[in-house]
């Protein structure tokens, strides 16, 4: 019982970022990752996460070693959007590094864009690393059962 009333009210916080203020915010969203195709993915995550968000959490905690306690806060206080996590997170897997970690370095440097970290966390745009991050989120869209936007 008590997991079903978390999942309720996760989903009630998680579509605020379908509506209201949260939508605004996302709509002018701008990722900022040096990579256009990577950007048009994350705002899709966004509409994604709005509506499934057990399996958009369930991804990053079993996929990309992410604590679902910082997760559930992060999206309840709508501090971040899921694109900006699941980019956090899947930085993090490719350079080695907490999710947590790459998330505080993006919340030391509010002004800058995810390219700036990930190019300080050895994630430069079409290196090796940032290929298997595009792969890493094909792999997550397959898991999800949805089709990779266009690029």
């Amino acid at each position: 019982m008590h997991t079903s009333i978390h999942a309720l009210l996760l989903c009630a916080v998680l579509s605020l970022f379908a509506s209201g203020t949260a939508q605004g915010r996302e709509e002018g969203w701008q990722p900022g990752t040096g990579d256009p195709v990577v950007d048009a993915r994350l705002a899709d995550i966004n509409a994604y996460a709005a509506r499934y968000p057990e399996a958009f959490i369930d991804e990053l905690v079993r996929y990309f070693d992410a604590p679902r306690p910082l997760l559930e806060e992060l999206l309840r206080a709508q501090e971040r959007t899921p694109g900006d996590l699941y980019y956090a997170c899947a930085l993090a897997r490719v350079s080695g590094r907490p999710c947590r970690g790459v998330l505080e370095a993006r919340a030391a440097a509010p002004d800058g864009g995810w390219e700036a970290i990930a190019r300080g966390i050895g994630v430069e745009p079409g290196g090796a690393r940032a290929r298997r991050l595009r792969d890493g989120i094909a792999d997550s869209y397959a898991r999800w059962g949805r089709p990779l936007p266009s690029d």
